[in-house]
């Protein structure tokens, strides 16, 4: 793997693949049905990052990337708790590039959900690029005993419509 740097966007060249990619990673807290998780792979895929979770990642060792994807379930109207904590902990940082994405219950309320996460990375200078949320299956709470809501979610269309969320990414870089 061999490292350019341009226009301080660090980018990898995969030989194997002669592929230019920008040199990402993606942090995520995925659990009860792995909806976030579906997600992250078809980005990663997109973008030839590596997933982590928060709790393998050295807050330090995010500056080597030129775009850090965060991303997780929603939890009680935010990110969960061990995303929101590595934020916190993060170093300040200058020009550094940064999106968000999430599975929750209501997927239509993204820019509300991400509030939380939004303003910690924006507090230590990342620039926040772009932001992906949809449904996701959930059996929490009171849900558990509807059969839960939202089943079959992650679906279909929402597997292309993260595709195209990360190609839009690679292309407004």
């Amino acid at each position: 793997m061999t490292q350019l740097k341009y226009d301080n966007l660090l980018f990898q060249l995969d030989e194997r693949k002669d592929v230019l990619a920008v040199k990402s990673v993606l942090v995520l807290f995925s659990y009860h049905h792995k909806n976030t998780e579906k997600i992250a792979n078809i980005i990663s895929k997109v973008l030839n990052a590596q997933i982590v979770t928060p709790n393998q990642v050295n807050p330090e060792d995010l500056q080597e990337y030129s775009l850090v994807g965060f991303g997780s379930g929603i939890y009680s109207g935010k990110h969960h708790k061990s995303v929101l904590d590595l934020a916190d902990r993060l170093p300040q940082v200058v020009d550094k590039r940064a999106f968000l994405f999430s599975t929750c219950t209501l997927g239509h309320e993204v820019a509300k959900n991400h509030t939380t996460l939004r303003e910690i990375l924006q507090s230590k200078g990342y620039t926040i690029v772009d932001e992906f949320g949809c449904p996701g299956f959930n059996t929490n709470s009171f849900t558990r005993f509807l059969g839960g809501v939202n089943k079959g979610r992650p679906n279909a269309k929402d597997f292309q419509d993260a595709e195209k969320f990360a190609q839009n990414l690679l292309q407004n870089l």
